[in-house]
């Protein structure tokens, strides 16, 4: 580690800026934001600068820079086009012990600044030691984006509350499972909803409550494949649960994104082959939460969109256990997206419906005759192994052989097949190209379609096939 992250507390400190530019009014910005008293020393100084300078009580010398000028100053930033006047106010800095910042030049800095992050009071800051700080700059961004602005709320909330917790809780193991509870529960999730009274008032009723041990259960969709389509509440969960449940639909890459030390548990899922039954998954839910243990049922998809989510929350409400459901992409969006294939559009089809290749008898008992319906999208999630019977019942209840029809395998991800056939010859090209599970089934005119819209790369792979004539 080149340099060890500080934070100076900088309220109302003597700081010295040499230069008067474009450059020393960021660097003095800063400065201003976190308190400080500026005292500028340049030949020419910008208005803006000159006006900040004046906001924050300091002053301006417009000259040559002199030894003195560090006289009583806590930290100095040089920030001037003249690489020997800064390599000698960075040896009188030194000389003086004085924490100097030679903009773009890290070898003459005592300290850096860094990319920041600002939820004040909640600061989070991101360095490359100076070799990179474009890189930096780029990264703070990505942490931005999957921080909310609230974070600086539930910071000044919990802030306000460390003495009481305190007094309540001796023991310090005690006070951060307490702390966890609340930053990771019903009480931060008020916050980021704007609700911060509701919030106050909660954590102040929390307080005084006797433990609680009950855990809550989080069923979260973890969309079709690509972890990129996880949502940020779904990230968030993901990394504070004690315990994952996941299944075959759930990609490593996204199971990669769970809190490393939390217990994970493969609970099967694959047609007539389940490693669990779904009352075993139903009962180890309770049997978890019950034990206080947070856990996250991650389902491919979306949790309600054929992915018994309803059963689950309505065993869990049965049992007073507190849970929260997350949506997620289901996979006819997904799979479709990345395939090229709109499900709608104004010419083509005005409705889509999704079915269930299969009942929860096994069997293929469908409506056939609400799914022939002109100028509609059928999508068939699971429908691989009844393919040969769905393009029949399709066909002798209206569909002409000819209707387009896409087969996605293992869609959104870098492992995404997609086959384009017609009714009356899908069922042999499944089995000429070998076809596996998992798979979504399009069924429309919207498939004619891809040959316009699937032009770039990650929609058509090398191993994407094309069978429409």
């Amino acid at each position: 580690m080149d340099f060890l992250p500080l934070y100076f507390e900088l309220q109302n400190k003597p700081c010295l800026l040499i230069g008067g530019g474009n450059i020393a009014y960021r660097k003095a910005t800063l400065l201003a934001k976190a308190g400080a008293c500026l005292h500028v020393v340049s030949k020419e100084v910008s208005d803006e600068l000159a006006q900040l300078v004046e906001r924050t009580k300091g002053s301006v010398r417009l000259g040559d820079y002199q030894t003195d000028d560090l006289n009583d100053k806590f930290l100095v930033i040089a920030a001037t086009d003249d690489h020997e006047l800064n390599q000698r106010v960075s040896a009188d800095a030194h000389d003086q012990h004085i924490p100097v910042n030679v903009v773009d030049s890290p070898e003459l800095c005592s300290f850096i600044l860094p990319a920041i992050i600002d939820r004040s009071p909640l600061v989070i800051s991101v360095s490359s030691g100076g070799k990179s700080p474009v890189l930096a700059r780029m990264l703070r961004s990505k942490i931005e984006s999957s921080i909310p602005a609230a974070y600086g709320k539930l910071a000044s909330l919990v802030g306000g509350f460390r003495d009481q917790v305190k007094q309540r809780f001796s023991n310090i193991e005690d006070r951060r499972l307490f702390w966890e509870d609340v930053l990771q529960g019903p009480i931060a999730e008020m916050v980021f909803a704007g609700k911060s009274q509701v919030a106050e008032n909660m954590l102040a009723k929390r307080i005084n409550e006797e433990s609680n041990n009950t855990g809550e259960v989080y069923l979260v969709g973890a969309g079709p494949g690509d972890p990129d389509l996880l949502t940020f509440k779904a990230l968030r969960l993901m990394q504070k649960a004690d315990v994952v449940l996941y299944d075959r639909l759930v990609s490593e890459a996204i199971l990669e994104m769970t809190r490393r030390d939390a217990d994970r548990i493969y609970v099967g899922k694959s047609r007539s082959d389940h490693a669990v039954p779904q009352e075993g998954i139903n009962q180890l839910l309770i049997r978890l939460a019950k034990e206080g243990k947070r856990v996250v049922r991650l389902k491919g998809g979306d949790p309600f969109i054929f992915g018994r989510g309803g059963e689950e929350i309505e065993e869990l409400a049965a049992h007073k256990i507190p849970f929260q459901v997350v949506p997620g992409i289901t996979a006819a969006a997904g799979c479709a997206s990345y395939s090229g294939i709109p499900l709608t559009h104004r010419n083509y089809a005005q409705s889509v419906c999704f079915v269930t290749g299969h009942l929860k008898d096994g069997t293929s008992n469908l409506n056939w005759r609400e799914l022939v319906q002109t100028n509609q999208t059928v999508v068939f999630y699971m429908g691989l192994v009844g393919l040969p019977i769905i393009c029949e019942q399709l066909i002798q209840h209206g569909r002409s052989p000819d209707t387009p029809i896409a087969i996605i395998q293992q869609g959104t991800t870098a492992q995404q097949r997609v086959l384009c056939s017609t009714l009356r010859d899908m069922p042999g090209a499944v089995v000429r190209e070998k076809i596996k599970a998992p798979t979504l089934l399009i069924v429309g005119e919207v498939v004619s379609l891809r040959e316009k819209l699937a032009w770039f790369e990650h929609i058509q792979p090398e191993n994407d096939y094309k069978l429409l004539k």
